[in-house]
């Protein structure tokens, strides 16, 4: 008995040490983020709750108020996550084939500004950065960002539709942005 409940302890305690649960700056009242398993919580649009206001300074040293009434997607990264690293090809992409259609915004959690910055450049990231994690705060009451990394999916009549938390695929997020598009042409 004593060598499982060992055992489970050290399992425990590699799977804390190698998530992207402690990269960055972090409080003890930051525990709610935790590495992502890549699975997608989907909210039917009669249950969907009213998303914050994305507003604040950007890493591009600007300030900027996103648009209400469109389709959004948000993705909360550090430039030391992994599986932040993997998926930044992927969401630069989407972005920039869905420009005009589908709105992409980075919040930049946990991290400092230059290590951000030479993410969004290696990375060749087009999509507005808010730096002002405090903005996760907003999602509480809906699906809160509680991963690094995390992607919400924010509808065209500004609630929360989906969070995709961990590494997103592509396979994943192209049919949650479809479905949630399609449900707002159909609202």
């Amino acid at each position: 008995m004593k060598r499982t409940v060992a055992l489970a302890l050290a399992l425990l305690s590699v799977g804390l040490l190698t998530s992207c649960s402690s990269g960055g700056i972090s409080k003890a009242s930051e525990n709610a983020f935790v590495s992502g398993t890549g699975v997608a919580v989907y909210i039917n649009p009669a249950e969907r709750k009213p998303a914050p206001d994305l507003q604040g300074p950007t890493l591009s040293g600007t300030s900027l108020k996103i648009a209400k009434n469109q389709e959004i997607v948000v993705n909360v990264w550090a430039s030391w996550c992994s599986p932040c690293r993997a998926e930044a090809p992927l969401l630069a992409d989407f972005a920039t084939r869905l420009a005009g259609t589908v709105q992409f915004v980075g919040i930049v959690t946990r991290d400092n500004l230059s290590s951000a910055a030479a993410f969004v450049n290696r990375f060749k990231i087009a999509y507005p950065n808010f730096t002002d994690d405090s903005l996760l705060a907003g999602f509480r009451g809906s699906l809160v960002p509680n991963a690094i990394p995390t992607t919400l999916i924010i509808d065209a009549h500004n609630r929360v539709a989906v969070r995709i938390s961990g590494e997103v695929t592509y396979a994943l997020l192209d049919s949650m942005i479809k479905k949630v598009a399609a449900d707002s042409s159909h609202a």
